[in-house]
């Protein structure tokens, strides 16, 4: 493939960043992000299949909701399947309906949009910030100042005609997004915020903890991220009325009872089944000593890159408080248009390296629908190489 890029610049540049990672984790290859499994694991498993409670029923699934509640701040949290599956349940709750708007960042998984369009709604694209990938605030009170109008404590798009319900922000990488600010435009607008914390376990913006701020956040532990339980994720809310309807709905809305089956509305079949959960309950014992090790690759790999020229290695200098799920280089503008060879480069060394998400408005699902300019997306989409962030390589 060629990619106009005089070879000898271009293969000193791969070698140049291959060797940093080689010196930062004492590898000659490494995944991108692998779960390790040092703790109790083995034990609760075993466990957990000799009380043959597997499924959704099991002491796992509750203890693993508080330990997470514990750990967040959060009063409750309610044990999903996936992330995914959270987040769906989170606007439903949150009442959003169909032909409402979402707004959503387009620097963000595929799930994010996918969850909004789960409840036949819009979703509404917001440019991100240079400074940490998430919605930038500015930006986006700046678009609803333009745009919107709140009407008898509803916001409207005036351009559109539909409600803007929801925001849901995103803590990219793992990175805190603004999300006080954000909150405060959230407040000021009538719409709810629901954060996707779905990479940030571990992160805290001005020592609370990510997924807090608003009526609910959506964690996922998915194998990749920070804790695993194989598939799995969390709603984490301190309103009760709110993790009442979503424990309800996540069991497929069925009355208490000794043996009969009634179910009173349309619920879903999302509740963590008792054996992820129990993986979860020996990760999340681990989750310290994983986080300090995700720090320590941070410094790592701050060292080992220090001298390479025309990146930016995304370090705790810019975000203090990042449990550093996915370490992140950046592109000089100058050399975005090599970032494909330098990925490929990097993973014939031995190193799997990945790029940001597709921008979401680009995907052709979501390509006419309501935005801000997502400049910004745009260009830090082209220049973001995600690198080798796993605990065990440290």
């Amino acid at each position: 493939m060629n990619y106009d890029m005089p070879f000898c610049e271009k293969e000193f540049m791969i070698s140049e960043i291959a060797d940093a990672i080689r010196k930062a984790t004492k590898r000659s290859t490494a995944q991108l992000h692998q779960p390790v499994f040092n703790g109790n694991e083995w034990l609760y498993l075993k466990d957990c299949l000799d009380s043959s409670f597997v499924s959704s029923v099991g002491t796992y699934v509750s203890e693993f909701e508080k330990k997470i509640a514990q750990y967040t701040g959060a009063v409750h949290a309610i044990a999903t399947v996936n992330g995914t599956a959270a987040l769906h349940l989170a606007l439903i709750v949150a009442g959003v309906n169909a032909d409402e708007e979402v707004l959503v960042p387009s620097m963000t998984f595929v799930a994010t949009a996918n969850a909004v369009s789960y409840v036949n709604a819009k979703p509404h694209f917001i440019d991100c910030s240079e400074k940490n990938f998430g919605i930038d605030p500015i930006l986006l009170r700046a678009h609803l100042e333009k745009i919107s109008e709140v009407r008898n404590g509803i916001c409207i798009n005036k351009e559109t005609g539909r409600i803007i319900r929801a925001l849901v922000p995103m803590h990219v990488f793992g990175h805190p997004c603004d999300i006080i600010e954000l909150k405060e435009i959230a407040d000021e607008f009538q719409i709810i915020m629901i954060e996707d914390a779905a990479e940030s376990l571990g992160s805290f913006y001005r020592e609370k903890h990510t997924g807090t701020f608003g009526r609910m956040g959506v964690i996922s532990f998915n194998g990749n991220k920070t804790i695993t339980t194989g598939g799995g994720g969390v709603i984490i809310t301190n309103d009760d009325e709110i993790a009442e309807s979503a424990r309800f709905l996540s069991t497929t809305a069925k009355e208490q009872h000794p043996y009969a089956y009634v179910h009173t509305k349309v619920g879903y079949n999302y509740r963590m089944p008792n054996l992820n959960a129990a993986l979860g309950c020996a990760q999340l014992e681990e989750l310290p000593k994983i986080l300090r090790s995700k720090r320590k690759l941070t410094s790592e790999y701050k060292n080992a890159f220090s001298r390479v020229k025309n990146i930016q290695f995304l370090d705790d200098s810019n975000f203090p408080d990042s449990n550093f799920w996915l370490q992140t280089l950046l592109l000089n503008e100058n050399y975005s248009q090599y970032r494909d060879a330098i990925i490929e480069g990097c993973i014939e060394a031995g190193f799997q390296v990945r790029p940001a998400w597709s921008p979401i408005h680009s995907l052709p699902m979501y390509s006419n629908l309501p935005s801000t300019k997502l400049s910004n997306t745009i260009n830090l989409s082209k220049r973001i190489i995600n690198l080798p962030s796993g605990m065990g390589l440290t």
